[in-house]
């Protein structure tokens, strides 16, 4: 990665964590366990993997100008944050799209983007929001059905193979888009056609909208059946940063890459622990509850509760 920020990886991941609470606690609510299973896994990509030039947009984000078409000219798509599209540089697909506060955050924490683009969070208008599209900061496509960022990426990936390009294509995913039959007919094209440039890191943190994935659509031993599509497929702890590191490094010619981080929901903030499974997207019920959770968790991250605006 060319960009320097002096920074950690294991301090943009707490980084990661603080800005989201923050946000959750100012706005009454927010995706915050993806937060906790995310951060290690989103601040090595950002600050170790990924092979990204200058940011090509605005620290602050531009307002929406529209859908890409050949006659608007202004659209724009989040992958500016990336850096430049170029054969040597690689290419990262955020399929959850609903984890799109979690990508702002290590955006900033990583200085692609500016903090006060948090500002313009969910405002009619704007592009920062809530659940990402093609034009949203760190976006490149639009993914809101999840399984869909997989076959895109993997679309890219075998163009960039065919045409000898050296940068990889990276995708991040959750584990509920293996409740999808897409996620596996992907898998299966993948592997058929070679498609070894291709890096998939998979949130496995067990918990969707409706609750804990096993009470949903249980998907047994996940590592299994994804090595079964013929895929290189490394289960590892994913809030582990050297276990990441040795995945990432673990590629085997011929094959896609499938690491499978099993994460926590409430890593770094264990007072969300009785919540779970109802984690999906914090709210809170009354002035009193946020108060406590506030309190708490600024406790658990370090944090002065009273350098939060509006706290």
């Amino acid at each position: 990665m060319s960009l320097t920020n002096g920074k950690s990886t294991e301090d943009i991941a707490l980084g990661i964590r603080r800005r989201v609470f923050f946000h959750t606690m100012k706005n009454n609510g927010g995706y915050l366990s993806q937060a906790c299973s995310a951060a290690e896994s989103l601040a090595l990509l950002y600050n170790e993997f990924l092979k990204l030039g200058e940011p090509t947009l605005p620290k602050v984000p531009l307002p929406f100008r529209g859908v890409p078409s050949a006659h608007n000219p202004d659209a724009f798509t989040g992958a500016g944050y990336h850096g430049p599209i170029g054969p040597e540089f690689d290419r990262l697909f955020i399929s959850p799209a609903h984890y799109a506060l979690v990508i702002y955050s290590a955006l900033i924490e990583t200085g692609r983007m500016d903090e006060h683009a948090l500002d313009h969070f969910n405002k009619d208008g704007g592009s920062v929001e809530m659940i990402g599209a093609e034009h949203s900061p760190g976006m490149e496509v639009t993914t809101g059905s999840l399984a869909q960022g997989l076959s895109m990426a993997s679309g890219v990936a075998f163009a960039r193979l065919r045409k000898k390009e050296p940068g990889k294509v990276w995708v991040y995913m959750s584990d509920g888009e293996f409740q999808e039959g897409q996620t596996w007919e992907c898998l299966a094209a993948m592997s058929y056609h070679r498609i070894d440039n291709i890096r998939v890191i998979v949130d496995v943190n067990r918990q969707q909208c409706d609750g804990a994935m096993s009470s949903v659509l249980d998907l047994g031993d996940l590592a299994a059946r994804v090595a079964a599509f013929g895929v290189t497929c490394r289960s590892v702890d994913g809030h582990d940063l050297g276990a990441l590191r040795a995945a990432a490094d673990s590629a085997e010619a011929g094959k896609p890459l499938v690491i499978l981080a099993n994460t926590s929901p409430y890593q770094g903030m264990d007072f969300l622990k009785k919540r779970f499974p109802r984690l999906h997207y914090v709210r809170f019920k009354s002035a009193e509850e946020r108060l406590e959770m506030q309190a708490a968790l600024a406790a658990e991250l370090g944090v002065d509760v009273n350098a939060m605006e509006g706290a």
